[in-house]
């Protein structure tokens, strides 16, 4: 579940990145998010791509 939340995220980032740059601080925000949601579930033990 939490790879999904930052798969899409990520994917919400780089559309950010490249086509809305007035949104882009927010979408880095997302970003963030989504890297620390995926390294909690690597510091817990869980496979983080399953």
């Amino acid at each position: 579940m939490l790879t999904l939340i930052a798969f899409i995220l990520i994917v919400l980032w780089l559309i950010g990145f490249i086509g809305f740059h007035i949104l882009g601080g927010f979408i880095h925000i997302l970003l963030v998010i989504a890297i620390i949601l995926f390294l909690i579930r690597i510091i817990r033990g869980k496979n983080p791509l399953k």
